[in-house]
């Protein structure tokens, strides 16, 4: 599970300062996870703490990081479902320690409460959802329900438990605007804006998935790629293809409505989980468009289907309002409800787009740029770190 790596190198300046990165669980595929692996490029030397870590259903480029999981790894019920850990996480997170000069923590409920010997830096995702935009994240799960009801009971020590870890960061990072505005109105912290990259490789193999190639054939479907929560609307988006039976809809995902979805696919939908990134290059290549219908915090997708020169149809809200340039290489639909998503598939039909403008504008999202900048807030945090000790001698 972990490789060692040689100490830092330093520089005329002195040795760089020690980094590690703090994330809130690693058992999934997603947004999240590959901004952790992102961060990880730009500080390869950086061991990455979490809370829970399972191989088997996140991506497989962690086999070559350095992870330290806590106490709670060792319950094999929490790594296949973190949820089933939420009475135990801010107790566990609370103990765990990372010595290091400077801590990167990505996070959207965890990773900001965990101990830090340096200056800790939070890229926040979102304050956690399910305490914040319980509406969202429970969906029409109903009000006797054991989520629900275990939610409500936790969520007035699991508020103080977050805005105390919230005290404990030194800079704030919100990767939209609607991010920086929730961290503002929460937590009453400012922050900096820095939108999380997209890694695609459109150069890469591509791979077709062996139970949809008569389905998807020579292309043209729409593509959705999200985790099957209720605040991702993916029920809605299925009704709203259904009503369209010239439409092919094509959903990779995983997640607890997983089961419940599959249930209610019409004729002309389909759903995978687990998928490599060659078949996922495959479906974005094939693709007429991506359909995102989310209430989504940045979005990473539809910057990761504008790479591929593919436009998106999006709800207008949240994330997407950064993420979408609406004419160029998006649409956008009011509300996340059936009539409106399917209005604007319905529509799409007509649209013609610049292939070279929508990739363009995916290139505003770079690994690059996003690295630079996490890299000059390293550094800013190391030296105000010095400074104060110096201060002190």
């Amino acid at each position: 599970m972990t490789k060692s790596r040689s100490a830092q190198v330093g520089g005329p300046a002195g040795p760089r300062p020690r980094v590690a990165i703090a994330h809130d669980y690693i058992t999934q595929r997603g947004g999240a996870e590959r901004v952790v692996l992102a961060l990880h490029r730009a500080f390869p030397e950086a061991k990455v703490y979490t809370t829970l870590f399972e191989p088997a259903t996140t991506f497989p480029e962690f086999g070559e990081v350095d992870i330290v999981a806590s106490p709670l790894n060792r319950v094999a019920a929490f790594r296949r479902d973190h949820r089933k850990a939420l009475p135990l996480l801010a107790a566990a997170s609370s103990r765990i320690r990372i010595d290091a000069d400077v801590v990167i923590a990505s996070t959207t409920g965890w990773a900001h409460g965990f101990q830090t010997t340096g200056k800790k830096i939070a890229y926040c995702h979102s304050p956690a959802r399910y305490l914040y935009l319980q509406e969202q994240y429970l969906g029409s799960a109903g009000h006797l329900s054991p989520a629900v009801l275990g939610v409500k009971a936790l969520s007035p020590y699991l508020r103080r438990w977050d805005r105390c870890a919230s005290a404990t960061v030194d800079t704030y990072v919100s990767n939209s605007t609607v991010v920086r505005e929730r961290v503002r109105e929460i937590y009453g912290r400012e922050s900096q804006l820095i939108f999380p990259p997209h890694s695609v490789d459109v150069s890469g193999p591509r791979s077709p998935r062996p139970e949809l190639e008569e389905f998807v054939g020579l292309g043209g479907h729409l593509l959705l790629v999200s985790r099957l929560l209720p605040y991702k609307n993916v029920d809605k988006a299925i009704r709203a293809a259904a009503g369209l039976p010239l439409e092919r809809l094509v959903i990779v995902g995983d997640g607890p409505e997983r089961e419940s979805l599959k249930a209610s696919l019409p004729s002309n939908v389909r759903m995978v989980s687990g998928i490599s990134d060659a078949e996922l290059r495959w479906l974005y290549a094939r693709s007429r468009a991506l359909l995102a219908p989310s209430h989504e915090d940045f979005g990473l997708t539809v910057v990761e289907a504008a790479a591929w020169g593919k436009p998106s149809i999006a709800l207008h809200s949240g994330g997407y309002l950064d993420t979408v340039d609406e004419g160029t290489t998006g649409r956008f639909f009011a509300r996340p409800e059936v009539a409106d998503i399917a209005a604007a598939i319905a529509a799409s039909r007509f649209d013609v787009w610049d292939v070279q403008k929508i990739k363009a504008h995916a290139r505003l999202f770079s690994e690059e740029s996003f690295a630079q900048r996490l890299k000059g807030l390293v550094d800013r945090a190391s030296q105000d770190a010095k400074s104060a000790n110096d201060g002190l001698v």
